[in-house]
């Protein structure tokens, strides 16, 4: 770990914490969020196969492509909304949500608020 950056510190002690707790399974997969300084990917993985069943981002052409930013809540939303679409259309209804470190607040609430919206259950 890096003793230089203490955000980036506190929140791989938080991931860590949080994988200790929940695993993706075939039945109810792990949705996982990757937030960066331009872009947010999301994925769902079977842990049990080490597998990733469904990804987005924000780098995808159907949301890169709409103008505006790519780093606010609205980008969130679309890639919330697709990754649902995506996994829905695999036949995965049920995810446990991995925020990996991050607080439940702004694009990450956005992301996940989206998903529940177009069905997905978590």
């Amino acid at each position: 770990m890096l003793k230089k950056n203490k955000l980036k510190d506190k929140r791989f002690k938080r991931k860590i914490g949080i994988r200790k707790k929940i695993s993706g399974t075939p039945q109810r997969p792990r949705l996982t969020v990757f937030r960066s300084l331009k872009y947010l990917y999301v994925q769902v993985i079977d842990d049990v196969n080490g597998v990733t069943l469904v990804s987005a981002s924000s780098l995808e052409k159907e949301i890169k492509g709409d103008k505006g930013s790519n780093k606010n809540k609205d980008s969130a939303v679309k890639v919330g909304s697709l990754i649902a679409e995506r996994a829905l259309a695999k036949g995965i209804e049920q995810v446990v949500f991995d925020r990996n470190g991050y607080r439940f607040h702004g694009k990450i609430k956005a992301l996940a608020d989206a998903a529940r919206d177009k069905g997905l259950k978590f």
